[in-house]
């Protein structure tokens, strides 16, 4: 049936409605089974990939981490360090040995080839679609960063992925982590009782301040490129200034608003009409080719609308919120502040996955709902990018792949212009 690298698994029969449906799974990992300890890995171990460590081995006292993998050997090395350094009872549970630090563009493949039995994915947001597909078919469980992509192609081969995660019976948590947060669980439970009646309109902000990767001193000594990089490789290193990487601040930093919206309203948009530009960010490659403002209009089949707005400047007001507006009353996240409960959501989330892995709480594959987020934000950002009405069925059916064909850290990529309404071309 299978090689030796599934050894541990065996076939689990259930009937259900008469109907008999298999899987291929951990014994010890049937939901509902035991306290067993789990084997973890983490593709992308730069700060947030990082940080998801500590939060699971903060939230699940029994994972631990035995497998890494990134492009680059010093931003695995820094990642290893700061997370040997974290308080004993966490730092005791990075087993991470030498032979399961893998290194390079295949280093994915190495890691969904180990024996662990949830998968981190928290590299760079273009990536997620191949590696997210790669962890499904390696049947592991899966933690997963947003956005789930930057262009409808890869979006698409994301959603075929997760139809599949979900026969498979397979947990997928994704970083979207206010759905893991007590304050919004209990907005969401009052607009699905009718307290606030049905939902007319709604506002989403991320309106904050710039992110830039080559102010890092210690990676970018002068603030520029070092001349040894080809494309490849700086753009990596500098990837929120690239649309194919990055995505947009829309779909990278905004989709946490937009999903909140799409969650509350039980649906995606279906038209979108936008506008943005970069107003201070300077045509210079440290700069890249990614707006620093957009405002979007969503409309709903219902004809409500979602007002979308975000922006990266300096020195200016800032708001990250959604306000959802009903017939008889609002929810405004504007005045939520810190881990309303006490309870930290990017640990909240990994305890909510693992009661899932263990039958200890539902089932849980979010896999699909926020790829359609994911999808929403890229609408909006080619809606602005292109001056044009974009409906749902035209990004559905996008070509734009914007994903290198020659992954290698010499190749030659050069950035597309930045775009220009008008002038853009929504393919």
């Amino acid at each position: 049936m299978q090689n030796e690298s599934v050894s541990r698994r065996n076939f689990l029969a259930s009937s259900i409605g008469g109907a008999t449906a298999f899987q291929i799974i951990r014994p010890e990992l049937v939901r509902g089974a035991g306290n067993e300890k789990l084997k973890a890995g983490l593709i992308g171990c730069g700060g947030r990939g990082t940080q998801a460590m500590e939060n699971i081995l903060t939230g699940c006292d029994n994972v631990e981490i035995v497998a890494l993998a990134d492009v680059f050997e010093d931003r695995m090395e820094d990642s290893i360090r700061k997370t040997k350094a974290l308080k004993p009872e966490l730092s005791s549970r990075f087993k991470v040995d030498a032979e399961h630090r893998f290194v390079g563009f295949d280093a994915y493949k190495k890691l969904c080839a180990s024996d662990i039995d949830i998968i981190m994915l928290a590299a760079n947001p273009g990536y997620r679609p191949m590696h997210f597909e790669a962890a499904v078919e390696a049947k592991k469980h899966i933690f997963c960063e947003k956005p789930m992509g930057t262009d409808a192609t890869g979006i698409r081969r994301y959603m075929a992925a997760a139809k599949k995660s979900r026969e498979l019976k397979l947990t997928v948590k994704s970083g979207a982590q206010r759905r893991s947060q007590p304050w919004y669980l209990d907005q969401y439970k009052r607009v699905k009782n009718g307290d606030i009646g049905d939902i007319v309109h709604m506002n989403a902000y991320w309106v904050g301040t710039p992110v830039l990767n080559f102010t890092n001193t210690k990676l970018f000594p002068n603030g520029k490129r070092d001349p040894k990089w080809g494309d490849l490789e700086w753009q990596q290193r500098n990837w929120y200034s690239f649309l194919w990487i990055c995505g947009d601040q829309i779909v990278e930093q905004h989709l946490h608003n937009i999903d909140v919206c799409n969650w509350f309203k039980g649906g995606h948009p279906v038209e979108a009409i936008g506008s943005g530009g970069a107003a201070w960010r300077p045509r210079e490659e440290e700069y890249g080719n990614i707006y620093d403002h957009c405002s979007v209009d969503f409309t709903y089949a219902d004809g409500s609308h979602m007002s979308s707005y975000c922006r990266q400047y300096k020195n200016a007001a800032g708001i990250v919120a959604e306000k959802i507006i009903g017939t008889k009353g609002v929810v405004d996240s504007s005045s939520l502040r810190g881990n309303a409960g006490g309870i930290n959501p990017y640990e909240q989330e990994h305890r909510d996955m693992m009661a899932s892995i263990l039958g200890k709480g539902p089932y849980i594959n979010e896999a699909e709902e926020v790829a359609e987020s994911t999808l929403t934000c890229i609408m909006g950002r080619e809606a602005a990018y292109s001056g044009q009405k974009i409906t749902w069925d035209m990004i559905m059916n996008s070509k734009q792949d914007l994903m290198p064909k020659n992954f290698d850290y010499k190749a030659s990529f050069p950035p597309t212009p930045l775009p220009v309404p008008g002038v853009y071309k929504f393919v």
